[in-house]
């Protein structure tokens, strides 16, 4: 099992030099990953947020070992010909580090992520258009002539270009709400599930059942979860997850506590 920083770039944490000091002491203290939240708003107090992309572009520049990546992109709101280029671009930067994290969205709560901008705040849309793109930039990334027409995008004869430097490619993980049956197969078709509000390890069983079920090769598939600093990571380790992300934040962020947390290593 491997372990992740899991950071919302948030108030104390959104200022790119800080998140940049952030990842090497993570990498020098033998952190495995590190994962950045995609907002665009989020609900108070917080106020200030940085750009995902922007920033792991930052990161990866300053660091050699370190797997990154968005956890997770809401994929309708944000073009995946455009989200294409981002990630192509990090991966580059990366030298194939980049791991992309991918789901549906929530526009629950006052911030309205979707709904403040005028985009689709209907789940059951937001949940076509996901299945949609999800082809749409699995073509786009690997390089080779994309031709697709469909209710909600469109490519046309289309290849981007440098192709990913990692071997197979940018790997997708989809987030799936525990426990909703639907993203967990979603999530089968690629390479990795980003479990989201599972506190009890027993459930790892039928998750990893269903996923099974649902085509999934469990020897090289990610299951990966996150915890809050201290929890027990042999519970998790045991259930067979492969990613076990150590949270921080997202409210009233202790940048000492942050930078702390990152240069004493992951408890193994």
């Amino acid at each position: 099992m491997r372990h992740a920083l899991f950071v919302p770039p948030f108030d104390g944490l959104a200022e790119p030099d800080r998140l940049v000091e952030l990842a090497v002491a993570a990498e020098s203290s033998g952190w495995d990953g590190l994962f950045l939240w995609d907002h665009l708003l989020y609900s108070a107090p917080v106020r200030d947020v940085l750009d995902p992309y922007v920033s792991l572009g930052a990161i990866a520049a300053a660091t050699s070992r370190l797997v990154i990546g968005p956890m997770v992109t809401p994929l309708a709101r944000r073009r995946p010909a455009v989200l294409a280029r981002q990630a192509l671009s990090v991966e580059r930067l990366s030298r194939g580090r980049l791991v992309l994290g991918l789901g549906l969205g929530d526009d629950a709560g006052p911030a309205g992520e979707f709904s403040s901008f005028g985009d689709e705040s209907d789940p059951a849309v937001r949940a076509a258009m996901l299945d949609e793109g999800l082809g749409v930039l699995a073509g786009l990334l690997s390089g080779e002539t994309v031709r697709h027409s469909g209710p909600h995008y469109v490519v046309r004869d289309v290849a981007l270009r440098p192709a990913p430097e990692r071997t197979g490619g940018i790997p997708l993980w989809l987030a799936a709400r525990w426990p909703h049956r639907r993203p967990l197969r979603r999530a089968a078709r690629h390479d990795g599930v980003v479990v989201i509000q599972m506190d009890d390890p027993a459930d790892l069983v039928p998750l990893r059942d269903e996923l099974a079920r649902a085509g999934a090769d469990l020897a090289t598939f990610d299951v990966v979860v996150q915890r809050t600093p201290g929890d027990d990571a042999s519970r998790w380790a045991a259930g067979g997850v492969t990613w076990l992300m150590t949270r921080v934040g997202p409210y009233r962020i202790d940048v000492d506590e942050a930078m702390s947390l990152a240069r004493c290593g992951p408890r193994r």
